[in-house]
């Protein structure tokens, strides 16, 4: 196990991407927005916007005084937008209970909205340095081929499985934070799902999948292809972009005309109102026709 984490960290070393949240000047709050765009949005996408989002609020007391509108647009195409939503949230109970600096302890981290075990783990070790067990989707493919020889892990976290990872993590602060960094990034440039890259990977000599002929994925009859088109997804993405360029409040016949199916856009726009991201405004009245209403993102 040590001689496999020192193969992956001294490559890690050698082919580490030069991100802007990975800098000597990064900042904790940095980190973190870094790991809430990077939620099911790749690097690619993320990497201008959390510039041009630093840019705008370089600390939790700068967004959390950011007019709400102004968050979400700057979201942008990001997906899923209530992320933004959360980020704020986060800025302003980090202003109110840690005085603006983002705390470094797991326990406050995890209390924190839009924060779950993963992203708490990222921040400790990524922003702060620190020992924990960093488990996303890139780390879990590494360690079922590497440890446990499967072609990919189980559709959902197991037990056993965090057992395993937390094996791998270094006791040492700085090791294990570097073996963190190392084994995701493996994960994203050479071990990927579809087409790993066996042949430049440094711990190829020691992978159980590899040495077993390259098994096919036993869990392949429970995963799932997620659908794009035709969805509320889709129909919800098609609303915010309509009302992000809005100069005021959009009427129910501009918004109506993004989507064909009516039925599904009034449960999407439902939804949008219910998670806050979108604002109603009915027609005076005691009985308001909802062909009336405009739509707005939240001031």
């Amino acid at each position: 196990m040590a001689g496999a984490r020192q193969d992956v960290v001294a490559w890690f070393d050698d082919h580490a991407r030069d991100l802007p949240w990975r800098a000597a000047d990064r900042t904790p709050w940095g980190v973190l927005v870094s790991e809430v765009m990077l939620q099911q949005t790749p690097v690619v996408r993320v990497e201008p916007a959390w510039r041009a989002w630093m840019g705008r609020w370089p600390t939790p007391a700068d967004l959390a005084t950011a007019p709400t509108a102004d968050v979400l647009r700057a979201w942008d195409r990001l997906g899923y937008p209530r992320r933004a939503l959360r980020l704020q949230e986060c800025a302003r109970v980090v202003v109110e209970r840690h005085g603006g600096d983002l705390p470094d302890d797991e326990a406050a981290l995890l209390a924190l909205p839009g924060v779950g075990t993963y992203t708490a783990a990222a921040v400790r070790a990524f922003a702060f340095g620190r020992r924990s067990v960093v488990l996303d989707t890139n780390v879990r493919r590494v360690l079922a081929r590497l440890s446990a020889g499967e072609a990919l892990p189980a559709p959902s976290q197991t037990v056993a499985e965090r057992r395993l990872a937390a094996a791998w993590v270094p006791d040492d602060d700085t090791a294990a934070a570097r073996w963190s960094g190392a084994s995701m990034e493996l994960g994203a440039l050479v071990c990927t799902a579809r087409a790993p890259r066996c042949d430049v990977c440094p711990v190829a000599d020691r992978c159980r999948w590899l040495a077993a002929g390259r098994p096919a994925d036993v869990y392949a009859h429970r995963r799932r292809a997620q659908a794009w088109t035709g969805t509320d997804r889709q129909a919800r993405g098609r609303v915010m972009a309509l009302l992000r360029e809005a100069l005021g409040p959009v009427p129910h016949d501009a918004v109506a005309a993004v989507w064909p199916d009516s039925a599904q856009l009034a449960r999407c726009l439902d939804a949008l109102v219910a998670d806050g991201l979108v604002v109603r405004e009915d027609a005076a009245g005691a009985d308001p026709d909802p062909d009336a209403a405009t739509y707005r993102l939240p001031h």
